[in-house]
């Protein structure tokens, strides 16, 4: 779990991103935000911030053979937050039917690790999905839950999955950080306590079983990649981070980047 020190101004960030959110949605012209809630910090943290635009922020439970604890902690939250918040709504929807319908409508690998993986971003990608639904019908923007470790860092999202959204509030905040948010925010502390996970996999693995390496660790070699840092700058345990985090980060640049567009030249072109 990160709970590294920072010296993140929590009360000036915090009022600089919910007016950041409020403009964002009233240039719009909509009437505020759907978010995803998992019981995780992220989703805890973006929620609140929503809520306190004073915008319609309607929660949304997804929850897809969801663990007990997981279930709990968002549940917590989500009352929490309905308690101080007037203008918070929530909805749950079961999607467990839906995702073993689609299991049972796709061909089946053979290959047991691409299986489960193309399983497991299909579950975020039905997610999106719902949650672009009731952004459709209600009039509201999807707000994203990635943090800069993951959005920017190591890629950890799936793309169209919960990299799918309009905009994203904390994708500028280290994890440290939204855990500084998180705690002047008065988010539970079920949530800042529990352990990262995506939940995508149906099992206990958390973030730093799939990564190899802390949030706090991956933190410090982002931050040392662009203070220009190199390999022969580490040893031991602090060599083996960088080289986990710049290998994610060259695996998922194709999340981070802008999608190829192959580009006809003019010569190709009638005139």
């Amino acid at each position: 779990m990160t709970k590294k020190n920072t010296s993140l101004h929590v009360e000036k960030v915090n009022e600089h991103i919910v007016q950041w959110l409020k403009n964002y949605a009233l240039n719009a012209k909509v009437n505020g935000f759907v978010v995803g809630v998992s019981g995780g910090i992220d989703s805890a943290v973006t929620s609140t911030l929503c809520a306190q635009t004073g915008l319609k922020t309607l929660c949304v439970e997804l929850p897809i053979h969801q663990a007990a604890s997981h279930v709990s902690r968002k549940k917590e939250h989500i009352a929490q937050l309905k308690k101080r918040f007037s203008n918070v709504d929530s909805i749950c929807i079961d999607l467990t039917e839906t995702f073993e319908l689609f299991k049972k409508t796709v061909p089946f690998s053979e290959n047991e690790a691409k299986f489960n993986l193309s399983l497991a971003n299909t579950r975020a990608r039905l997610r999106m999905t719902t949650l672009y639904y009731l952004a459709g019908i209600h009039g509201l923007l999807v707000a994203g839950t990635g943090n800069k470790v993951e959005d920017f860092g190591v890629g950890f999202y799936t793309k169209y999955g919960d990299g799918g959204v309009d905009l994203s509030p904390i994708a500028d905040l280290m994890k440290s950080e939204v855990y500084a948010l998180g705690h002047y925010l008065k988010v539970p502390d079920s949530v800042l306590n529990a352990a990262p996970t995506d939940g995508l996999f149906g099992d206990h693995r958390s973030d730093e079983d799939q990564l190899g390496a802390s949030y706090d660790e991956l933190e410090q070699a982002m931050n040392a990649v662009e203070a220009g840092k190199t390999a022969a700058d580490f040893k031991g345990r602090d060599l083996e981070v960088f080289n986990i985090y710049n290998r994610l980060n060259s695996a998922n640049k194709h999340k981070m980047n802008s999608i190829p567009v192959c580009k006809i030249p003019n010569e190709l072109r009638q005139i």
